[in-house]
C-alpha cells in the first residue's frame, strides 16, 4: 500500500510547475482543436432552414442527416483510439482533423436528403476517435489529481466555439459575397479550411508522451513520469476497477449508459438552439440569433473551470457530476414551460452549463479504472456508444413533436433520459462508497 508520504508527493511545487508548463504548451492548441469539433458538429444547426429550403430536405430527413454523423463516428471510434495508442497523438489526431476539415467542405455538394445523409455520415467516420484521443492524450500528461481540470480546459473548446462560432456563422449566413456559392455553403468551406489549417500546425506542435518534449529538460520529464507512474500505482490500489476484459466489464458499460444520456441532452438543445431563438425573436437565423446563442456559451465559459477545478480539489468527481447532470434536466424542463425570450434564456443556459460542465468531470472517473491499452479502448468504446446519443436525440425529439404536434414533448423525452443518467451517477457513488472498503484488480489489457 501506498503511504501518505507517496500521496504528498503530487502537492510538490516543482511538479506542479511542471504541469503548468505542460497546461501552456499543449492545452491552448488542443482546445482550439476541440473548439473546430464542436463548430463542425453544431453549424449545421444554423443552417436547418436553409439547406431545407435550397435542398429540399424535411424536418424528419434533417433530423436523420443532423444525428447520422453520430453512427459513422462510433462505428470508427474504438479501432480509431487504438491507432493513436499505436501511432501517437501527433499523428493521428492531426490526420483526423485534417481529414474532417476535408470532408466538411465538401457539405457545399449537398442536393438532396441522400446527399446530405451520405456527407454528414462520412464525416462522422473522419472525426470518429477525436474526443477520446483527447482524453487518452491528456492522460499520458497529466496525474489524476489534475486532470480533471484538464479536462475543464479542454472542454472549453465547447463554449468558445459556440460563443464565437454563433455570431461567425450568423455573419456568414448573411455576408452579400457569393463568388458561385451560396451563403450556407461558404460556412463551410472557411470552417473547413480553418480545420485543416489547424490539424497541419498541430502535426509540428504537439508531442505525445513526456519523453518526447524538447520543452521538459530531463530532471522534469523523470518527475513528471515518476508521478504518472505512482497516480497509476495509487489508482490500481484503491479505486473502482472491473475485469481485465474490458467489453466484459459492466462498469464499463454503465459508463456507456451515463454518457449516452448525457449526449442525448447536449444535442438535444444543440441541434435546435437557433431555430428557437429565431422563433422567439420572430426573425431569421442570422447574426442576431447568433449574438443570442452566445449567451449560454458565455457563462459557461465562465462556471467550467471553476467548477472543475473545485472537483479536482475536493476529489468529489461523482458527486459533482451528479449536480450537473440534474442542472441539465431541469434546465432542460423548465426552458419548455416559459414563451418568452429572458426566461428561455436563463433556463437554457442552466442546460447547458449543466450539460457541458459534466463531461469534464464524468471523464476523470472512468479513466481511473482502466490504463495501458485497455485505457484506448475503454475511452473509444464510452465515447462511440455515448456519442450514439447524439443521433437518438434529434430523431427522437422530431418524432415525438411531430406525434404530439408540439416542440415540447421531445425535450421532456430527452429530459427523462438524462433523468436516467443522474440514477446510473447516484448507483456510482454507492458502489464507489461500499467498494472502497474492498478495492477491486485494476482494468487492464494483457496485451499491453
Amino acid at each position: 500500500m501506498h503511504t501518505i508520504k507517496d500521496l504528498t508527493f503530487f502537492e510538490r511545487p516543482e511538479l506542479k510547475q511542471i504541469i503548468k508548463k505542460v497546461k501552456l504548451r499543449l492545452i491552448p492548441l488542443i482546445v482550439l482543436m476541440f473548439a473546430l469539433a464542436m463548430l463542425d458538429r453544431s453549424n449545421v444547426g444554423f443552417v436547418k432552414h436553409y439547406i431545407e429550403v435550397d435542398a429540399g430536405i424535411s424536418a424528419s430527413a434533417y433530423a436523420l442527416g443532423a444525428g447520422i454523423f453520430f453512427i459513422g463516428y462510433a462505428l470508427f471510434e474504438v479501432p480509431s483510439n487504438i491507432m493513436l495508442h499505436k501511432f501517437g497523438a501527433r499523428f493521428w489526431l492531426s490526420r483526423i482533423m485534417v481529414t474532417w476539415g476535408i470532408v466538411s467542405i465538401c457539405m457545399v455538394l449537398v442536393r438532396d436528403p441522400l446527399s446530405f445523409y451520405v456527407l454528414r455520415f462520412l464525416l462522422g467516420v473522419a472525426e470518429a476517435g477525436f474526443t477520446p484521443g483527447a482524453i487518452l492524450f491528456l492522460t499520458y500528461w497529466f496525474p489524476k489529481t489534475f486532470r480533471g481540470q484538464a479536462y475543464g480546459w479542454f472542454y472549453l473548446g465547447v463554449p468558445i466555439a459556440l460563443m464565437l462560432g454563433g455570431p461567425f456563422s450568423g455573419w456568414l449566413l448573411e455576408s452579400s459575397f457569393t463568388l458561385g456559392f451560396k451563403n450556407w455553403q461558404w460556412m463551410f468551406i472557411v470552417q473547413g479550411i480553418l480545420t485543416v489549417l489547424v490539424g497541419i500546425v498541430a502535426y509540428f506542435v504537439l508531442v505525445s508522451r513526456p519523453d518526447d518534449a524538447k520543452w521538459l529538460n530531463p530532471e522534469e520529464k523523470n518527475l513528471l513520469n515518476q508521478a504518472l507512474i505512482l497516480d497509476r500505482e495509487i489508482s490500481a490500489e484503491t479505486e473502482l476497477t472491473g475485469n481485465d476484459n474490458v467489453f466484459r466489464d459492466w462498469r464499463v458499460w454503465r459508463f456507456v449508459f451515463i454518457y449516452f444520456s448525457i449526449q442525448m441532452s447536449v444535442y438535444g438543445i444543440l441541434f435546435y438552439l437557433p431555430t428557437k431563438l429565431a422563433l422567439l425573436l420572430q426573425t431569421n437565423v442570422g447574426l442576431e440569433v447568433g449574438y443570442y446563442s452566445a449567451i449560454p456559451w458565455v457563462c459557461t465559459l465562465i462556471l467550467l473551470p471553476i467548477i472543475t477545478r473545485y472537483a479536482d480539489r475536493k476529489a468529489n468527481w461523482t458527486k459533482m457530476a451528479i449536480c450537473m447532470l440534474s442542472c441539465a434536466v431541469f434546465g432542460i424542463v423548465s426552458s419548455t414551460l416559459v414563451t418568452h425570450l429572458f426566461g428561455f434564456l436563463i433556463f437554457v443556459s442552466i442546460a447547458i452549463v449543466g450539460f457541458i460542465v459534466v463531461q469534464p468531470i464524468f471523464w476523470n472517473i472512468p479513466t481511473q479504472y482502466l490504463s495501458g491499452r485497455a485505457i484506448a479502448i475503454g475511452t473509444a468504446l464510452i465515447g462511440s456508444l455515448g456519442n450514439l446519443g447524439g443521433f437518438v436525440a434529434p430523431n427522437l425529439k422530431n418524432y415525438l413533436d411531430s406525434y404530439w404536434h408540439n416542440d415540447i414533448a421531445g425535450l421532456l423525452a430527452l429530459a427523462a433520459v438524462g433523468c436516467v443518467g443522474v440514477i446510473l451517477l447516484c448507483a456510482l457513488l454507492f458502489d464507489q462508497h461500499k467498494e472502497t472498503q474492498h478495492p477491486l484488480p485494476h482494468v487492464n489489457d494483457p496485451a499491453q
